[in-house]
């Protein structure tokens, strides 16, 4: 079984070499030039002509950056002779909609079209041990899974077609949420004079303890803006009233990384403008 991964950016090209190290033939594509050569000396063979490789995969991995990229990458893949019952895996994090799009096209080429975004983030992918949730038939999740264990801990199926990056958006909105939880919280114990990485510390020894704060020096705070906006488009569209993400949907925006490490770390931290270093005795 030959694999192609599409888009050997930071996290496709760890993604690709696990892959390969698992000893599955494997090619990686993307359009900078840089990521090539970066895939090369690292030994991967790579190039940016996604075409001239189409008819020679069984299973492409997408982990690309917008939904119109993965639509074009997906456009390109079945304009240039697929094999049949060859399968498209979008690893990327897209909207379910456009997962729901892709599907009938993919259908009418013989090409199976699995939606498998991944959790567990940048950490994930250089371990190998990330998770994919996916969406699609049984049979060809069932297909693509030889693939997505090697960089993967956990292959779990959440549904149809779609029904992954609804889960990845579930997954998203968690994190997001606890971000905003986790800087609130030690931002009350920074004020009152307790060390906040202290006080993180001593909570992943507690009940409070979530996976976003254990991992938090590596949240990048990237796509916070993108991941709410698809989830409160779902809620929009489903009329379900979620006045708690509406709030977070505000907050996660406001954040950094550099933001957290002020908090963590800092003398001084702010919050919503207002000064959150430790209290004077006059204050």
């Amino acid at each position: 079984m030959k694999s192609c991964v599409v888009g050997i950016g930071a996290m496709g090209l760890e993604m690709a070499l696990h892959i390969q190290s698992k000893g599955m033939d494997v090619v990686g594509v993307d359009i900078d030039e840089k990521q090539i050569a970066e895939a090369k000396t690292r030994g991967l063979s790579a190039g940016n002509d996604l075409a001239s490789q189409v008819s020679d995969i069984d299973v492409f991995i997408v982990i690309v950056a917008t939904d119109a990229q993965t639509e074009s990458v997906v456009d390109t893949i079945l304009s240039n002779g697929p094999k049949s019952g060859a399968a498209i895996v979008v690893a990327a994090t897209n909207h379910p909609d456009t997962m729901r799009k892709l599907a009938p096209s993919c259908g009418a080429s013989g090409v199976r079209l699995v939606d498998a975004p991944v959790v567990f983030g940048m950490q994930g992918a250089r371990d190998g041990n990330l998770a994919s949730l996916c969406g699609g038939a049984e049979s060809d999740v069932a297909y693509v899974t030889p693939v997505l264990m090697c960089y993967s801990r956990a292959v779990h199926r959440v549904g149809d077609v779609g029904a992954g990056q609804l889960g990845k958006t579930c997954n998203n909105m968690m994190h997001w949420a606890a971000c905003c939880a986790n800087f609130e919280v030690l931002a009350l114990a920074k004020r009152y004079g307790v060390n906040a990485q202290h006080m993180r510390e001593i909570l992943l020894e507690c009940p409070a303890r979530n996976t976003t704060l254990d991992r938090w020096d590596n949240t990048r705070f990237t796509w916070q803006e993108k991941d709410m906006d698809v989830a409160m488009e779902l809620a929009q569209t489903a009329k379900l009233p979620l006045p708690l993400f509406g709030t977070i949907d505000q907050l996660v925006k406001m954040f950094s990384a550099d933001d957290v490490s002020a908090l963590l770390y800092g003398e001084k931290a702010e919050y919503l403008g207002v000064d959150i270093s430790a209290m004077k005795t006059h204050d």
